[in-house]
């Protein structure tokens, strides 16, 4: 930008602002052949529709709903930046710079950046400036069974990608975009990796707490040390069962009356008592069950759905394939916590 701006624009803003430009200047942009080779529409959360939101994990439509509001606002706030930039366009900016056109500029960087610090520069505003775009790099797809490091190196001046992985001659070569769950993988990449090791179905708070009677008396002292010490979110099942946090919230939660002062040695690992472990994997195989049911329930609204609105099938194969790897997430942490069960009893 040869213009300094008042007040600067945020390094975010002036790469979405690039993009939207350059993609408008079609043939006469020397990045067309970049451009092309650019998605023409995102499956990101953000971009998908209400009745498909619905469809998704508690936690993940929270995080979907807050991701389609802060595009909205970045929307909302560069309205008058986008105006500023008439003068060197012939047609209206409204229409260049539009709502769906900001959308996939941002969905563009959020999916295919990497991070690489720059220089503070002046016409920036504070934001942190950590965007860069590579085309080609931005090609390689990503495993969740590679091991890759990847950075740019300030001696060669280069972006580097090392694989501890053997790659055999004229295969795929795939990258690592980190140990990320099929939730996070989804928002912020619009897909979902199939028999993904990361994975994990997470419990919120209020699935977790309606298995317990409103009735004790020291329930509410119970939320709040949970709440605390932070044991009310990221609580989930994995591949090996329920998470050792997950399991650590409900035998707070199990603790008698009797035995309430120990709930010290609970977050430690410590063991109270064998009815207090027993409750907790009775409750964990129960909220388990819940959780297939729903899954089921979803699954069964998905199916239903791709019949009657063609328009939408390809998201809803996407929360299909997140809801089905869940279902078998669930499905094999309820056979482990029955064999639990079994045991202490």
């Amino acid at each position: 930008f040869s213009y300094r701006w008042k007040p600067p624009v945020s390094p975010l803003l002036a790469l979405c602002t690039f993009l939207i430009a350059e993609k408008h200047a079609g043939e006469k942009s020397p990045w067309k052949p970049y451009l092309d080779v650019l998605p023409k529409t995102y499956t990101c959360p953000a971009c998908l529709e209400p009745d498909v939101i619905n469809l998704l994990p508690k936690p993940l439509k929270k995080k979907a709903q807050e991701q389609k509001i802060m595009i909205q606002e970045l929307f909302r706030s560069s309205k008058a930046f986008f105006s500023s930039l008439q003068p060197l366009f012939a047609e209206n900016t409204g229409t260049i710079f539009n709502y769906s056109a900001l959308e996939w500029a941002w969905c563009t960087i959020n999916t295919r950046t990497i991070y690489m610090k720059h220089p503070r520069r002046e016409c920036f505003s504070l934001e942190p400036d950590v965007y860069a775009l590579a085309p080609y790099l931005d090609l390689l797809n990503h495993s969740p069974n590679v091991q890759v490091k990847a950075e740019f190196n300030e001696q060669t001046r280069s972006y580097e990608i090392w694989t501890n992985s053997q790659c055999r001659k004229y295969q795929e070569v795939f990258i690592c975009y980190g140990p990320h769950d099929n939730q996070r993988l989804l928002l912020e990449y619009g897909f979902v990796a199939m028999d993904n090791p990361h994975s994990s179905v997470y419990v919120s708070p209020d699935t977790l707490l309606k298995y317990f009677s409103p009735l004790d008396k020291q329930r509410k002292a119970k939320v709040s040390i949970l709440k605390d010490h932070d044991y009310l979110e990221n609580l989930t099942f994995g591949w090996e069962g329920p998470s050792w946090r997950l399991l650590t919230a409900l035998k707070v939660l199990s603790l008698g009356a009797d035995e309430f002062a120990c709930w010290k040695r609970i977050l430690l690992g410590d063991v109270t008592s064998a009815r207090n472990e027993q409750q907790a994997l009775g409750t964990a195989a129960k909220i388990c069950q819940f959780l297939i049911e729903e899954t089921q329930h979803v699954l069964l609204q998905i199916s239903q759905l791709k019949r009657d609105k063609e328009n939408l099938k390809p998201h809803l194969a996407l929360v299909e394939m997140l809801r089905s790897e869940d279902l078998k997430i669930l499905e094999k942490s309820a056979e482990i916590l029955c064999n639990l069960n079994l045991g202490t009893t």
